[in-house]
């Protein structure tokens, strides 16, 4: 979970407190693990041996170096001025049936669901985390998409293929270097985040919030931004991301991820915001190029990263409608997932539509109706881990505020409510309510911490000036 990491478990009580409100499931059914063990023993006979026929084009994953359940494996090639992403999906079709236990069980699930203690799997750890991850030491089962990436970042999906690959390295985020990764892997990033700039795409990748505990047994939080080699990934599931929404839409038919401009209230309130935080936003600049400038390593610029994200209307999916154009207001583009099968299950069936799109098939009928479905169940799981992910935060909030009860802070109001006046305060990334009456959004306020409960994660502040 991006929000919030706890290493050393401090936060323990409370975490569980969360899973028992979330009713997170500890563990799958025992028919479904049971059907994960007999999916796993499934020999791949649709796929093209790619191990053999194509011995230069070295795959790699790169994750974080725990992880274990390896959506994606790339390598790399020139075309000309052209750079050509093969991106290896993990197959998760091939092993799960529509209307068997895992499937089932997967609807129910919608997602895998991240705690900082833990997760709950969307499908079994014999699938999702040894024969369907593409792990290497071995060839793997891959629904390959090969993206062609312009010298200007512009995409397009040249083909799809079921493969047979072999993942030469697990490479980590915390120890990669440069010359472990394929050659132009740099460089095509580099040509995503200008495509990027030129469309004012505004995504916003905040810092992970860690907890840690000091001395004096206080809480403390601080903010661990993505590593350079996290964002140039990032990059290369965009690519594909973008280039199978646009093959999707012109055959007329897909699934996708579409998110709205913020609301009209939304920009008067970060403003207010960053002037808690001290920071300059100049007058008429435009929201998607002044987070561009934020460096996530300040600590007020990180937390105003994630305030900006708090203040989003929420990204949603919705099937392919005649007449519409699906549209992702931070990506300033059409968009899709389709890229991590084995933690969402929508990207199960996005990938099998654009495998029989791109090899001019037509979409399977159970593919076509689930597109219909997905946007409910997936709201759904996203609301679930929204919920926990926001509950999380509070816990992580609070617990920096345990043993400062009495204590005065310097706050901004930020919004009026029928709850309180929302504030911010200027010197930690909290933001909290207040029943202060009479004040106004962008006035300086002093608040007093009443009470200060993890296990509750509730604050409690009166005004005091």
């Amino acid at each position: 979970m991006k929000a919030l990491r706890d290493p050393q478990s401090l936060l323990s009580e409370g975490l569980a407190a969360i899973r028992a409100q979330f009713r997170v499931p500890d563990d799958l059914p025992p028919e479904v693990r049971a059907a994960g063990e007999a999916a796993a023993a499934r020999k791949p006979s649709e796929h093209a041996d790619w191990t053999a026929k194509f011995p230069g084009r070295h795959f790699v994953t790169l994750d974080p170096a725990s992880s274990t359940d390896l959506d994606q494996a790339f390598a790399i090639e020139r075309a000309g001025t052209d750079l050509l992403l093969h991106y290896a999906i993990a197959d998760v079709a091939w092993f799960v049936r529509d209307g068997d236990p895992l499937d089932v069980e997967a609807w129910k699930r919608g997602t895998t669901t991240y705690l900082p203690d833990g997760k709950a799997n969307l499908y079994p750890p014999a699938l999702s985390e040894r024969a369907a991850s593409l792990l290497p030491g071995g060839p793997r089962p891959a629904v390959v998409l090969i993206t062609r990436v312009a010298p200007d970042g512009a995409v397009k999906l040249e083909g799809v293929v079921r493969a047979l690959i072999e993942s030469r390295a697990k490479l980590a985020y915390e120890t990669v270097r440069d010359e472990d990764l394929p050659p132009g892997f740099a460089e095509l990033a580099a040509r995503i985040e200008a495509a990027e700039d030129r469309r004012g795409a505004g995504r916003v990748d905040p810092p992970e919030q860690e907890v840690t505990r000091d001395a004096a047994g206080h809480f403390t939080l601080r903010y661990r931004p993505q590593l350079p080699a996290e964002e140039r990934n990032a990059a290369l599931s965009l690519a594909t991301n973008l280039a199978v929404a646009d093959a999707l839409l012109a055959a007329r038919t897909g699934l996708f991820r579409v998110m709205p401009e913020p609301d009209a209230g939304a920009e008067p309130r970060l403003r207010r915001t960053a002037e808690a935080f001290h920071l300059a936003w100049p007058e008429g600049m435009p929201l998607a190029q002044f987070e561009k400038s934020l460096r996530p390593t300040v600590a007020p610029e990180a937390a105003f990263m994630l305030a900006i994200r708090r203040a989003g209307r929420g990204a949603s999916y919705v099937p392919f409608r005649e007449g519409e154009t699906p549209w992702h207001a931070a990506m300033a583009a059409t968009y899709a997932h389709c890229t991590a099968p084995l933690r969402r299950l929508a990207d199960r069936y996005v990938l099998q539509a654009v495998l029989a799109v791109a090899n001019g098939q037509p979409v399977p009928e159970e593919v076509q109706a689930a597109f219909e479905r997905l946007p409910t169940a997936m709201a759904k799981a996203e609301s679930r881990d929204g919920q926990i992910e926001r509950a999380v935060i509070d816990l992580a909030e609070v617990a920096l505020l345990a043993n400062h009860e009495g204590e005065q802070f310097r706050a901004v109001v930020t919004d009026l409510g029928e709850s309180g006046a929302r504030i911010q305060l200027t010197d930690l990334p909290i933001v909290a309510r207040t029943t202060a009456h009479g004040v106004i959004p962008g006035e300086t306020i002093r608040v007093r911490l009443r009470a200060a409960d993890p296990l509750r994660r509730h604050l409690d502040f009166e005004r005091v000036s």
